[in-house]
């Protein structure tokens, strides 16, 4: 029997833990470039873009007469469609047009973590065959190009885009992101400013090369971070990401009238998806507050711009929300955004909606290989739903909560494994067969490796990862239901838990918490706090006081180093007997 859809809000309850989602709007059925030109006849003299910390501002006429430039002077390098171009980058209106004019001649953008160093961009590079790096100069106390030229050393005697390098042997044009007015010189580099001005917009090659292009072609490669192993190149077609744009828009119910202030990275789904293609679909305005996060610059931003939303990772929102500053700004324009990224504290998510007058934002959950967003809460979801869920299955998709053992599908609200299926889920990884398909089953299911609980109205909520569960004397402990209890604390800003190992129980937890500002905090105040609220197992036995959390650029936790440090620090070992 197939479920109804659990978009309406009469929906009738769930049997089991498979939700479907509505499908009255459809699916897009064009690329990229076809669908970001039609949306250019549309609002031509619109703003699409604006880039505060570069002061530049540009319709969507300009964006796609500047993107069409730098789609013919790609061309003009000998790359022809499905070739790969890395771009390795913070936030820029150089990163929206390589975006853009990639996708107009098939070329696959590689998306480089800018957290990368030498031996991680030597294999992602070579992994996937890039031809073209475009690649910032310098960002703060990292030298991108000092990196290249120690990866590829024949960079200083070689011309401009014929680059022959022992060690990657498949990069050809190395291309820098200049700025108005630099007279650096970069031998054996291309300026990006002069990339462009070789471009013609009007190059008949543009039209001639869409006509072949497919929805279903493969328009993006993202790196995923795992904690073993080496990264895995999620492969992400025009269809993939253009609807989930579409959809996540839709959710945010966004309109010509908003502008979106976007301070995630864009080499992650997040900015890339969340936040330029929900706009581009609606014709909405992109607003960059910075090229890297910084939480005076989104502040300023918002209030300059009068952005109607805001997107951000929950570290993110607290640095604004606890900003000394913070008082100072205007934020009365702010309507709606998003907190993904990492499971959003229930108690942040409140103030956001309080404090930062997003009475209408949305929480989305997903996962890079899904394109990213799976559910997603909309701006009418109730609240005590919005503030405790990731919402509902998106439009077009399929999610369910099986069983990890026997892969049943569970019965409502009974936790288990999520997976998703439908038009999201990735064309592959990179040539890497295996681990796609151990990834993607055979009925197309991609399995998460998130635990969640999906309750009879459909709504879906993250428990943590199946690695991070806790399993303590035979109980399983969730480390999230610890960090929602301890958010409560008013002392306590941010705080994370993980297991560690234990002779006795097998596992113990150890909680890392950031005290707030000006505030102190010791072992016996959390657990005075916990004593009688939570059950004695869950209480942490151990706690450390820090001022930060290993992440990644994108805001995700990493818990694996915390063990990592923790164990270290207490010389835990593992039983290798369990």
């Amino acid at each position: 029997m197939t479920p109804p859809s659990v978009n309406a809000l009469t929906a009738p309850a769930l049997s089991t833990s498979l939700s479907i989602g509505a499908t009255d709007v459809p699916l897009i059925e064009q690329t990229l470039g076809e669908f970001f030109d039609a949306m250019a006849a549309r609002l031509p003299d619109h703003e699409a873009l604006v880039s505060a910390h570069q002061q530049q501002r540009y319709s969507y006429r300009a964006l796609q007469t500047a993107s069409n430039q730098l789609a013919s002077a790609l061309l003009g390098l000998g790359l022809a469609p499905g070739d790969r171009v890395g771009i390795w980058s913070h936030n820029g209106t150089q990163w929206l047009l390589m975006q853009l004019a990639t996708a107009k001649v098939g070329l696959i953008l590689v998306n480089i973590n800018p957290a990368y160093r030498i031996a991680e961009l030597d294999y992602a590079l070579n992994k996937v065959a890039c031809k073209v790096l475009v690649s910032m100069a310098r960002f703060k106390t990292s030298d991108y190009l000092g990196m290249l030229r120690e990866l590829a050393p024949e960079l200083n005697t070689a011309q401009p885009g014929a680059l022959q390098s022992a060690r990657l042997p498949h990069l050809r044009t190395v291309v820098w992101l200049d700025e108005p007015g630099q007279t650096d010189e970069e031998p054996g580099l291309t300026r990006f400013s002069a990339l462009l001005a070789a471009g013609d917009a009007a190059d008949p090659r543009l039209e001639r090369i869409a006509k072949t292009l497919r929805a279903t072609d493969p328009i993006n490669i993202q790196f995923t971070s795992g904690t073993t192993g080496f990264p895995k190149g999620a492969t992400l077609t025009h269809r993939n990401i253009l609807n989930n744009g579409f959809f996540i828009g839709e959710a945010m119910k966004l309109t010509p009238a908003d502008r979106l202030c976007i301070p995630v990275p864009l080499y992650h789904c997040f900015g890339m998806v969340l936040g330029n293609l929900a706009c581009l679909t609606h014709g909405a305005t992109i607003v960059y507050p910075s090229d890297g996060f910084d939480p005076l610059a989104v502040l300023q931003t918002v209030q300059d711009e009068h952005c109607t939303g805001l997107h951000g990772v929950p570290t993110m929102f607290i640095a604004e929300l606890d900003h000394p500053r913070f008082g100072e700004f205007d934020l009365s324009s702010l309507r709606t955004g998003i907190m993904a990224g990492s499971p959003c504290p229930i108690e942040v998510m409140k103030r956001v909606m309080s404090d930062m007058h997003m009475s209408e934002v949305t929480i989305a959950y997903g996962m890079t290989e899904t394109s990213p967003v799976s559910c997603q809460s909309s701006t009418t979801t109730p609240l005590e739903k919005r503030v405790a869920t990731v919402g509902l299955v998106q439009p077009h998709l399929q999610v369910k909560v099986i069983d990890a053992v026997t892969g049943e599908t569970v019965a409502p609200g009974v936790s288990g494994e999520l997976c998703t299926r439908g038009y999201s889920v990735m064309h592959g990884y990179w040539e890497d067969p295996g681990r796609t398909a151990e990834a993607i089953d055979d009925q197309g299911w991609m399995h998460t490796g998130d635990l969640a609980t999906m309750d009879a109205q459909g709504y879906v909520n993250i428990v943590g990862r199946i690695k991070d569960m806790v399993i303590r004397g035979g109980e399983n402990i969730y480390p999230r239901e610890i960090e929602e209890f301890l958010y409560r604390h008013p002392r306590i800003q941010d705080v994370q838990v993980v297991g560690v190992p234990d002779a006795k129980y097998g596992e113990e937890l150890c909680a890392w918490i950031i005290p707030r500002a000006g505030q102190t905090l010791s072992e016996e105040d959390v657990k005075a706090f916990c004593k009688g609220q939570i059950a004695h197992y869950k209480v942490p036995r151990y706690i450390r006081f820090v001022t930060s959390f290993p992440m990644t650029v994108t805001g995700k936790i990493q818990k694996f180093i915390i063990r990592a440090e923790m164990k270290q620090q207490l010389g835990l070992q593992e039983d290798k007997t369990a």
